[in-house]
């Protein structure tokens, strides 16, 4: 039976596909030439206009393209490598998704929790404005079509939620893609719930998008209003599309929620076979 498919993402990883590396025209004649900023071949070095702090461990990183007719060359979906401090003289990088699109013109956006034992989260929390970020991509992962899907489920968990985001931005700005979706973020506490008022404000805008919050360590349990504990097979069940070969599954999370939800991906970086909760909810790679 053929049953929809699983695509995971995978702990702090980005979501986007990339455009042609030569410079973009626009239908317009008076519109101007657009053009990719970065490179699969090498770091190139950007500097950071604004930080935003929107929680007690992440930060929002507004980064300067080279002018206002520069774009990250970015659609959905793929990823981008960001550098840290070499260690061991070993190159040190992490895998991040913007919560901006290419449409963006001028700069990008980075979400960013920093980890106690993140090499390049940590280094990217030292920085201020006026600093630079060295970025190399972007690096194709599952290219995303209008209407491709009929439905489309999220499951994320904490920073898994950028690549998410960036899907969900492509889906909504586009009035002809009429793909539901319904996203399901798991946090622990309420104020980890990272970009919940973006969130919140593209679902009462936007029909076809749906968000429902799981906390696992709520303290008011009294005036929450969504799921406590962690995401089990009756909240899958009750948000997420059931199998078919016209819906899709996205997982994005740490790696004790990916090993959960839908296994962690092979050794080889590739998909791999469904476990978790998802395969025994009957849904396949």
């Amino acid at each position: 039976m053929l049953t929809n498919k699983v695509m995971r993402i995978g702990a702090a990883t980005a979501v986007a596909f990339f455009l042609s590396s030569r410079a973009m025209a626009s239908s317009s004649a008076d519109s101007p030439v657009l053009i990719p900023s970065f490179s699969p071949k090498e770091y190139k070095s950007f500097p950071i206009r604004k930080i935003t702090k929107i929680s007690h461990d992440t930060k929002a990183y507004e980064v300067s393209l080279p002018s206002k007719n520069h774009v990250t060359g970015l659609k959905v979906s793929s990823l981008i490598m960001v550098k840290g401090i070499p260690k061991n003289g070993k190159e040190i990088s992490r895998p991040y998704t913007p919560t901006t699109l290419n449409e963006d013109a001028g700069y990008f956006e980075l979400v960013v929790k920093s980890y106690p034992d993140g090499n390049v989260s940590k280094y990217l929390d030292t920085l201020k404005e006026g600093d630079l970020i060295e970025v190399k991509g972007p690096f194709p992962k599952l290219p995303y079509t209008a209407n491709m899907k009929k439905k489309i489920g999220m499951l994320a968990g904490g920073t898994g939620i950028t690549p998410m985001l960036q899907v969900i931005k492509q889906i909504l700005q586009n009035p002809d893609d009429r793909t539901s979706i319904h996203l399901v973020f798991s946090n622990k506490n309420e104020v980890d719930i990272l970009l919940r008022n973006e969130l919140d404000d593209l679902a009462s805008k936007h029909p076809n998008f749906q968000v429902t919050y799981v906390l696992s360590r709520l303290k008011d349990k009294k005036s929450w209003k969504g799921f406590i504990g962690h995401i089990d097979s009756s909240i899958i069940a009750a948000c997420m599309p059931p199998p078919s070969p016209d819906n899709l599954i996205y997982v994005c999370g740490p790696p004790g929620f990916m090993e959960t939800i839908s296994g962690n991906k092979a050794p080889d970086y590739t998909q791999g076979p469904v476990e978790g909760l998802l395969k025994s909810a009957g849904y396949t790679g």
